[in-house]
């Protein structure tokens, strides 16, 4: 009975995306050759220059700024969209305030992105 080369058997998505959320940098490499988009790896660190500012700010509020998606599966794994938050430098979040706290701090950052680019206007 013949069988599949290993390299056939391997799920090719899963290759694409990080087990602690977000993607890889084959799966951003992915994206680009299909969709056009550069995508850039999160920020991990403190947002400490307007760029990570605006970038941690914007996905903050882009991804918890709404009604929460369930952030467990059926065996209490986290779910991707729990553990992008940790892909991106913050805890883990495992209750709806969690998720409300992490928007919070996106408007925060990005506020605080609007006052760094108008001092370095001024």
């Amino acid at each position: 009975m013949a069988t599949k080369p290993k390299a056939a058997t391997k799920d090719p998505k899963k290759a694409l995306r990080d087990p602690k959320g977000g993607l890889t940098a084959a799966g951003r490499k992915h994206y680009l050759e299909n969709e056009g988009a550069r995508l850039k790896p999160g920020v991990k660190g403190p947002a400490d220059t307007p760029e990570k500012m605006r970038r941690k700010g914007s996905f903050l509020r882009r991804h918890y700024g709404h009604k929460p998606f369930p952030l467990v599966d059926a065996k209490g794994r986290p779910t991707r969209y729990a553990l992008q938050a940790q892909a991106w430098g913050e805890a883990l979040p495992r209750t709806a305030e969690d998720v409300r706290r992490l928007a919070r701090l996106g408007t925060e950052l990005l506020k605080e992105y609007r006052l760094a680019k108008e001092r370095e206007e001024a």
